[in-house]
């Protein structure tokens, strides 16, 4: 049987997850999505360097708290395997790490193998949900399996809740998620804003949504609130590449990666 037999692609809509890996190189993407991309580039050709602006928040950020010890890992919105992947930037520092993702998209489940390769002290899985349902995909067996809520959990929400706007909860999503977890846990997240580049990001917005994708842009007051409660690691919420960067590495400018990321813990 082949890679996607049985699994319904819909190869004729874009999708985002996939147009995410278009911009960051890869090669999982289709035509809809190249297209619908291209549109985007068109209007803001920058949006290849904040997609990897975003990955490398992804690193550093999971490179920090698994170094303070958190060793047990929730990342919704997974999106297409590219690695190195969540487990690999976790396990690399803490073997034993225990990691769960989470995506409603049936390309990433059908790649979802490649995320299920870690160390042998460790254990990874993978679990169809949507992040609208929070209390579904919670209760997900492969999750429970994984992963005790008793114990203090790194959640990634990176990129994930500027695709659900208002109208579907977003704020309800994450305090349920936020409530689920134990004292200690950490909420990490890059969120788009139209504060820097304001008519690149309406016309990005526009795209999306004529693609089939709902967008909502959030502004920094607006982004804060999902974190409402948690204590902000040093730097704060800050826009994503600065939030602790690597001394060598690349830094592009806020309108270029044209989003806010944070770590909060809950106290």
């Amino acid at each position: 049987m082949g890679l996607y037999d049985g699994v319904d692609l819909r190869l004729n809509v874009p999708h985002s997850a996939r147009m995410y890996d278009y911009f960051l190189g890869g090669f999982t993407n289709f035509a809809a999505d190249r297209e619908a991309a291209g549109h985007a580039l068109a209007v803001a050709p920058w949006v290849r360097t904040g997609a990897r602006a975003n990955r490398s928040f992804m690193h550093r950020s999971t490179r920090t708290l698994a170094e303070a010890g958190f060793d047990q890992f929730l990342d919704i919105g997974t999106g297409i395997p590219t690695s190195p992947n969540l487990h690999e930037v976790a396990q690399r520092i803490r073997p034993s790490a225990r990691v769960v993702y989470a995506d409603n998209d049936p390309i990433v489940l059908s790649h979802a193998q490649a995320l299920l390769t870690g160390t042998p002290e460790g254990r990874t899985a993978y679990v169809e949900a949507d992040a609208t349902d929070p209390a579904g995909l919670l209760a997900a067996p492969g999750l429970r399996e994984t992963l005790d809520l008793a114990r203090p959990v790194a959640l990634s929400l990176n990129a994930l809740l500027h695709f659900v706007p208002d109208e579907l909860g977003a704020y309800r999503v994450v305090e349920h998620l936020k409530s689920a977890l134990a004292p200690g846990s950490a909420l990490v997240m890059t969120h788009v804003t139209p504060e820097f580049a304001p008519e690149d990001i309406a016309d990005l917005v526009r795209i999306y949504s004529s693609a089939g994708t709902a967008v909502q842009a959030r502004s920094r007051p607006e982004i804060a609130r999902f974190l409402d409660g948690w204590t902000l690691l040093a730097p704060g919420l800050v826009p994503i590449p600065r939030w602790r960067p690597v001394p060598g590495e690349t830094v592009v400018s806020p309108s270029e990666a044209t989003g806010y990321a944070a770590v909060a813990v809950k106290p």
